[in-house]
């Protein structure tokens, strides 16, 4: 992964609670290993509605998103998290998120916020009245910021650490390769009886 300390640009809502993986992409769509060629699939369902937020041209090219409570519920499937970032969002905000979610976008570096309620509402609120606003997820303040809005985001200071160093699960287990290494040339398998 690479270092994640600011991202700035342009944010869409999707004022729905609930959003689970499969309404964020269908299991019909999840036929490969690789992480690209998803973004086409993304919110299939929803496309094609009137009013739908990312059938309109004027959020074309935003790589923030809003969202309601306890988006990304649902199964564990990674796709979820590739369909979101191949169709270019490098944040999701919300006010709360399904845990294995949560876990897939930060293991493949797809920025999971937590705001208050009130404070994804009135983001929403800012973006719609402008879809050209720049909207700024500062990791190292651990803020959001738009149009004179600042809002806490609320981040662990593990997960928060590993988008600052760019580091993924494999990296954090290396910071303890020493310990790791010590532990393996005094340990002695116990024999067992035949």
């Amino acid at each position: 992964m690479k270092p994640i300390t600011s991202i700035t640009g342009r944010a869409v809502a999707i004022r729905r609670p609930n959003i689970d993986t499969d309404q964020i992409i269908a299991a019909r769509h999840c036929l490969r290993t690789t992480r690209t060629g998803f973004a086409e699939h993304l919110f299939a369902a929803w496309r094609a509605e009137p009013g739908f937020p990312l059938a309109d041209p004027a959020h074309a090219g935003a790589t923030i998103l809003l969202a309601g409570a306890d988006f990304g519920s649902g199964s564990s499937r990674e796709h979820a998290v590739w369909a979101l970032q191949d169709h270019g969002f490098a944040v999701v905000i919300a006010t709360r998120f399904g845990d294995i979610f949560a876990d897939n976008a930060v293991r493949s570096g797809l920025v999971p916020a937590v705001l208050a309620d009130d404070e994804v509402s009135g983001l929403m609120d800012t973006v719609e009245a402008d879809p050209a606003l720049p909207v700024t997820v500062d990791l190292v303040s651990l803020t959001v910021r738009a149009a004179g809005i600042e809002a806490p985001i609320r981040m662990d200071a593990d997960t928060r650490q590993r988008f600052l160093d760019g580091h993924d699960g494999i990296d954090v287990t290396l910071r303890h390769e020493a310990a790791i290494r010590a532990y393996e040339l005094t340990h002695v398998p116990i024999a067992r009886a035949s």
